[in-house]
């Protein structure tokens, strides 16, 4: 949404998860919230630094429309209708139950705390919330026929032609789904087409996918797969019959999932071409971040208090997977199968939780002419989620105004616009030497050409610095901090320039500690601006909201 860094926008570290064994944070606990809460770019919500991309369209003559996931901030204030969409259905939390199945509010039943932000489906109108969701809701077909309506809405009222006919009024449509993310659940009719399929498992899964990815050009044949990293969880030729059968169930209501994705995306692509304004459309699609594969089942804060929620209110038999009243992840290994031959998974800045497809669609009056893509149309040329603000607006002839947008001070874009490179008026997106840093839940990385350092703290990590060749060993499988300290050392200097940069709280041996002891210190949730999930929140949300302390960050030479 802002082309920048999400430590600079407000989106630092919102969750400090934890192994079971108390590893960076809490002993016994599951997960906590992260003490740098509160700090600039740690707000939890989309900031007052940063201009937001619906912001700017709109002040450009844009019709700005979203349905689905927000996630950046669940009061009025913090909402897309404050942020430059004119029209907006948004999921206000992380997650939730896609059928909005809420029986612990009918019940007035404490939730656990580790769940209240997987079950809750809170949702706003245009800067209202939503007191009761349409009978027969399922998440990913309410957004897609959302969306719809919205876009009839603007064609009704004139279009691009606008509201009196005169002048240009094209249109922004944000459309970002909460499937697939856990809770695993789908209509019927897409799990059933994938009964059976995965019933080998998922290191067979692997295998398949792995030889597909060559046979397509995707990976060189030559290429090795990081191994499965998987030892919480046992392995698939320990499982019972049953086990295997509800695991690979599971595995079937996600592609069920993501094939009602795909259903609800081709409903919004016909509905456009209907109108006849799809070749005139920009249209892309990508996911947010590498296959989720946590074992939350191996978290003493879930086997302690989410289990007997789960069984108390949901019926996990096999008949009944991917229901509503059914909550099921897949776990590391069916994970690992996705991201393959990357390294670990979601969460992680390995290239198994940061490297993701993206796929678009250019209008019919942009003559495209990229450098280095094959005949499939597929190129490994290194972009950024950051660099989508900045090529919408330079496709739409706008200018980012930092650094001041009316009357607050905001910051640049770190982001680069990959229209020069499509119209082949530029050789490259990014320099050949650009930087790159991630972080989240202590977890580092920072690339510049072919080089990547990742750091990883234990049990799927050594807790220091490595070094890996991306072109030689995309599986960051050889580590080369050993054999080239120099190549490691200027890396470093450059993650701590990163540091600087973005804010990002550094990390240091004694992190877990530190974090462990102020968290000790905090109240529950004292973060959250809205207990949303307490009964009553959505009809009087003004009793469960709060204004959280908000710090300065001050830096003194020496």
């Amino acid at each position: 949404m802002t082309g920048t860094d999400h430590h600079i926008a407000g989106l630092g570290n919102l969750i400090e998860w934890t192994n079971i064994s108390g590893q960076n944070g809490p002993k016994g606990s599951a997960m906590s919230t992260a003490p740098q809460r509160g700090m600039p770019g740690y707000e939890g919500y989309l900031n007052e630094r940063v201009v937001a991309l619906p912001e700017l369209l709109r002040d450009g003559g844009y019709h700005t429309i979203m349905s689905g996931k927000w996630h950046l901030g669940l009061t009025p204030e913090r909402s897309p209708h404050k942020r430059g969409f004119v029209r907006s259905f948004a999921h206000l939390p992380a997650c939730s139950n896609h059928y909005a199945y809420e029986p612990e509010l009918r019940d007035k039943d404490q939730i656990p705390t580790f769940i209240e932000a997987s079950y809750i489906a809170l949702h706003m109108e245009d800067g209202e919330y939503v007191r009761k969701l349409p009978e027969g809701w399922y998440s990913s077909d309410g957004y897609g026929d959302k969306m719809i309506d919205y876009l009839r809405e603007w064609k009704e009222s004139g279009g691009s032609a606008g509201p009196d006919g005169n002048g240009d009024r094209p249109f922004f449509g944000y459309l970002p789904f909460t499937a697939p993310h856990w809770p695993l659940q789908a209509p019927r009719e897409y799990i059933d087409h994938y009964r059976g399929v995965y019933d080998e498992g998922p290191d067979v899964l692997r295998q398949k996918r792995l030889q597909r990815l060559k046979e397509l050009g995707m990976i060189r044949d030559d290429v090795e797969a990081h191994p499965v990293n998987a030892e919480e969880v046992k392995p698939w030729d320990e499982f019972s019959p049953d086990e295997k059968k509800k695991s690979a169930t599971a595995m079937e209501v996600f592609a069920g999932m993501v094939e009602c994705i795909d259903h609800n995306v081709g409903k919004v692509v016909e509905y456009l071409r209907s109108i006849d304004e799809l070749d005139n459309t920009f249209v892309c699609f990508m996911s947010d971040n590498g296959a989720e594969g946590a074992a939350y089942e191996a978290y003493p804060m879930v086997q302690n208090g989410v289990m007997p929620h789960l069984q108390k209110y949901y019926d996990n038999s096999l008949e009944n997977l991917g229901n509503g009243n059914s909550f099921i992840w897949y776990g590391p290994r069916w994970a690992q199968a996705a991201t393959a031959p990357s390294r670990l998974y979601k969460a992680y800045t390995t290239e198994g939780g940061v490297r993701v497809p993206f796929t678009c669609r250019f209008p019919k009056n942009i003559n495209l002419n990229p450098s280095g893509v094959t005949a499939g149309g597929i190129t490994d040329q290194f972009a950024t989620v950051m660099d989508l603000a900045p090529s919408i607006l330079d496709m739409a002839g706008l200018k980012h105004p930092a650094p001041s947008y009316k009357g607050r001070e905001v910051v640049s874009m770190r982001g680069q616009s990959f229209h020069p490179w499509v119209k082949g008026e530029a050789e490259r997106i990014h320099p050949k030497d650009f930087i790159q840093g991630w972080e989240t839940c202590g977890r580092a990385a920072l690339r510049c050409a072919d080089w990547k350092i990742v750091f990883i703290p234990k049990p799927k990590g050594p807790e220091k610095w490595q070094l890996y060749n991306l072109v030689k060993d995309p599986g960051e499988i050889h580590d080369l901090a050993d054999q080239e300290p120099e190549k490691l050392k200027t890396l470093l200097k450059m993650w701590d320039q990163y540091v600087l940069e973005t804010g990002v709280i550094p990390l240091c041996p004694d992190l877990g500690d530190f974090l462990e002891a102020t968290e000790a210190q905090m109240p529950e949730n004292a973060w959250m601006e809205f207990d949303y999930w307490k009964d009553g929140a959505r009809d009087t949300p003004e009793k469960f909201t709060r204004e959280p302390p908000r710090f300065q960050r001050t830096v003194k030479s020496f």
